[in-house]
């Protein structure tokens, strides 16, 4: 299961809550600011209620983009020791662009966000109903670059690690029934095809 690594720049964004960040696949680093002197009593509670998968990180230094690079230091660091990780900055700071597409180069998942709960792996923690978790698969299918799964097995394959592999198959199933009676995809003789999408699956 890919670990979610949240990066919060608290000069940033300031989450009132981390409860959807409860799941084990999630882990937690709260970037502070060297000026910031106090945090919300609840916000300090939730980050110890999630025990060794949440901390803060108190930046050393003043000066403009200080606490950036602490951020790029620590994506580098965990990278190293978890090459398979997620790395979800937390932040309204457009400058991190040029460090996430050169993560990308690297083969370093990476992305920003406004707030965690744009986060895709967040809403598809939170996705319950076959109608919901099967808007998450289409978003996906038509937002990626990647070739669509051809086969049902490799659907199914994709469908459970957009869900973090949270699923059981009964539920992967019923996320396929939804997305085949809305008439977004068909099976036929195990191949699977994308009618809206003007296409068969390609890989």
């Amino acid at each position: 299961m890919r670990t979610n690594i949240v990066m919060v720049d608290w000069e940033s964004v300031q989450p009132e809550s981390f409860d959807l960040l409860t799941p084990v696949y999630f882990r937690v680093l709260v970037f502070v600011g060297a000026t910031q002197k106090k945090l919300p009593f609840e916000v300090a509670d939730r980050i110890h209620r999630l025990g060794d998968r949440a901390e803060f990180v108190k930046i050393s230094g003043v000066g403009r983009n200080a606490l950036d690079f602490h951020i790029a230091y620590y994506i580098g660091k965990l990278a190293a020791a978890d090459p398979g990780a997620f790395f979800h900055i937390i932040s309204k700071d457009g400058g991190f662009g040029p460090l996430i597409e050169h993560l990308k180069e690297h083969n370093i998942f990476s992305a920003r966000w406004p707030a965690i709960e744009a986060i895709p792996a967040v809403k598809a923690a939170r996705a319950k109903s076959p109608q919901d978790r099967a808007a998450l698969v289409l978003a996906k299918l038509h937002g990626s670059g990647a070739p669509k799964p051809r086969s049902e097995k490799a659907l199914r394959s994709a469908v459970a690690a957009l869900f973090n592999k949270q699923l059981s198959d009964g539920e992967v199933t019923g996320v396929l029934e939804r997305l085949e009676a809305d008439g977004e995809m068909a099976i036929v003789n195990g191949r699977v095809f994308f009618p809206k999408l003007n296409m068969a699956a390609t890989t």
